[in-house]
């Protein structure tokens, strides 16, 4: 069953969709992350499949994470950790839904939504039971600090890829080690990155399995940053099962 789903917190709104298995008992549920610029939209299709195989899911928009976010915030308002703040405010409302198995909910986050998705987790470890990062964007930080390396470099707005951020974005991050800010989730983790990628190198995927104490690197031969049609469709079958098994 798909339901548009909205939830406020720290005075904005999250608009996101649900979707929910049809049988009436708990079950577990995936809460999806999109990417830069992205929307819910981007997990439709995962979110259906993983629906008809007994797992719900929800998929929202990031206040002020795209110029076609249906929630709240200017883009030139939203930072890597209002988007933190999204998630947890979205875990919080999951955990209270009645068709919930709240000792199964499960983060999925692609490219800036990994990352978020990741500090989210370290957060909120007791409350998540395991993750899915698809190509997380983990240089992010280190990217920006390069392009502006000093506070008086910052703008006070950039456009990137057709979204203007603001100065709070890139002040927040500055000299900002990621590295150093994750390592305590101790459940288990997936991790899927095309070998590919040109705008997050899979080194940084590769980083991480020496942070973390139970987690999997499953390189995409041939993959970019955003997966073809089969890549896709290896991604959904991998994440029903990694579901499935770690329930």
């Amino acid at each position: 069953m798909k339901n548009v789903v909205t939830m406020e917190h720290h005075g904005r709104e999250i608009y996101g969709v649900s979707y929910m298995p049809k049988q009436g008992r708990k079950c577990p549920v995936v809460i999806f992350s999109h990417g830069y610029n992205g929307t819910y939209a981007d997990f439709i299709m995962l979110s259906e499949y993983l629906a008809s195989n007994g797992i719900g899911a929800y998929c929202f928009d990031f206040c002020g994470g795209s110029v076609n976010s249906k929630s709240g915030l200017k883009t030139s308002e939203m930072t890597l950790f209002t988007e933190k703040e999204d998630v947890c405010a979205v875990i919080d409302h999951v955990q209270k839904w009645d068709n919930v198995d709240t000792d199964n909910i499960f983060l999925f986050g692609a490219s800036q939504g990994g990352l978020v998705s990741a500090l989210a987790a370290e957060e909120r470890k007791d409350d998540i039971k395991g993750m899915l990062l698809l190509f997380p964007a983990f240089c992010i930080a280190d990217d920006w600090s390069k392009r502006f390396p000093t506070l008086e470099s910052i703008p006070d707005t950039h456009e990137h890829w057709g979204m203007t951020l603001g100065r709070t974005f890139f002040e927040s991050i500055h000299g900002y080690d990621v590295f150093e800010h994750m390592g305590t989730f101790d459940r288990n983790i997936l991790i899927f990155h095309g070998d590919q990628d040109s705008v997050v190198s899979h080194e940084y995927s590769k980083k991480t399995l020496e942070h973390y104490p139970h987690i999997h690197l499953e390189v995409f031969q041939g993959e970019g940053h955003g997966f073809s049609e089969a890549g896709n469709k290896r991604v959904a079958e991998m994440t029903l099962e990694f579901v499935k098994g770690n329930m």
